[in-house]
């Protein structure tokens, strides 16, 4: 069973195309028919007023969808190769071993088979500066790195070679989104292109996003983002954001996805959430530290003169064998 939009065959091609670019078109199934309807696959409950329902819908056939099994490589080197990879918007990228590098375009060219709507492949040469942006190159495909990336009915354009972006956050974005009560005053410290406010702003109901990041780089994205997302109530700025934000109001919450250092900033970030307003913390650590952390961000807030409770804590991704990225819902008290 699949989720579809039911609609006149009349309306199908607008519906269809509308939600190819707010990326709610579910692309491993096929449009149906019924009647005088027809039923498209989707990625949403409601769209425009229209429900989403359940219906037997024939899957795509997409070939071999697993490019580990058409790879032309040493049979030894078979085990290296990567199980995942990013996808932001039509590119992906990847990590390689040592062993595996000079088959990268093998490997390239091989992802791109066995994702058709993939028009780039660029290996990964790690992040690097503050700026937290990546080193790529290309392996296979054509074209740049910047793509326009889509999830929850945002459409966000990036370039993760000269901005930072993380599409592996979309689900925080999304929670981040659902917790949003209308009228909210929101500040996103470490911000990139804007992706959590513009998430936000497409799904929530903020009186005013406020987004920061110290990359220049990141200006232009985040007005084009605001641009293609028809967002009001988000403004951005380039700047040291420990200095920004004191030319701003009090926050109902705080973001601060700087997952390498955020703890450093808690106490500015407090300074400027409401008693009662919320933290969102991002953090970088070794799984075995994580009992007692929350304790001894308690004890050094106290020392700074802020009350503060964690209220949840969230593994969003695995980092390294014995680290994980978390982040830590904190709530001012006082």
């Amino acid at each position: 069973m699949a989720k579809c939009l039911r609609v006149p065959k009349s309306e199908g091609e607008p519906v269809r195309r509308a939600l190819i670019e707010e990326g709610l078109l579910d692309l491993e199934y096929r449009i149906g028919s019924d009647g005088s309807d027809i039923l498209i696959p989707c990625l949403c409950d409601e769209y425009n007023g229209i429900k989403a329902e359940e219906a037997e819908l024939r899957p795509q056939n997409r070939g071999e969808g697993d490019y580990r099994n058409i790879v032309q490589v040493p049979a030894e080197l078979k085990e290296l190769l990567p199980n995942s990879h990013d996808v932001v918007g039509d590119i992906a990228i990847t990590k390689l071993e040592e062993p595996l590098l000079p088959y990268r375009r093998e490997i390239g060219e091989a992802m791109m088979k066995a994702s058709p709507n993939i028009r780039a492949v660029f290996l990964d040469g790690g992040v690097k500066g503050e700026f937290r942006i990546r080193e790529l190159e290309r392996i296979a495909g054509t074209g740049t790195s910047e793509t326009m990336h889509k999830e929850f009915g945002t459409r966000m354009l990036t370039d993760p070679s000269i901005v930072y972006f993380n599409p592996r956050l979309a689900n925080e974005r999304s929670r981040i989104a659902s917790l949003v009560k209308p009228g909210e005053i929101i500040i996103d410290m470490f911000a990139g292109v804007a992706p959590f406010g513009s998430v936000i702003c497409r799904n929530a109901s903020p009186s005013m996003v406020y987004s920061i990041d110290l990359n220049p780089e990141c200006e232009r994205f985040m007005r084009e983002n605001i641009r293609l997302n028809h967002i009001k109530n988000m403004e951005c700025f380039i700047g040291d954001s420990t200095e920004v934000v004191k030319g701003l109001p009090q926050a109902d919450r705080v973001l601060m996805n700087l997952p390498q250092i955020a703890d450093r900033f808690l106490d500015v970030a407090l300074a400027k959430a409401k008693v009662g307003g919320t933290v969102h913390m991002h953090r970088i650590m070794e799984r075995a530290d994580l009992p007692g952390y929350s304790q001894k961000l308690k004890d050094a807030m106290k020392a700074k003169g802020f009350g503060m409770e964690v209220t949840g804590v969230t593994e969003l991704k695995t980092y390294s064998p014995t680290m994980s990225v978390y982040v830590f819902d904190i709530l001012r008290t006082s």
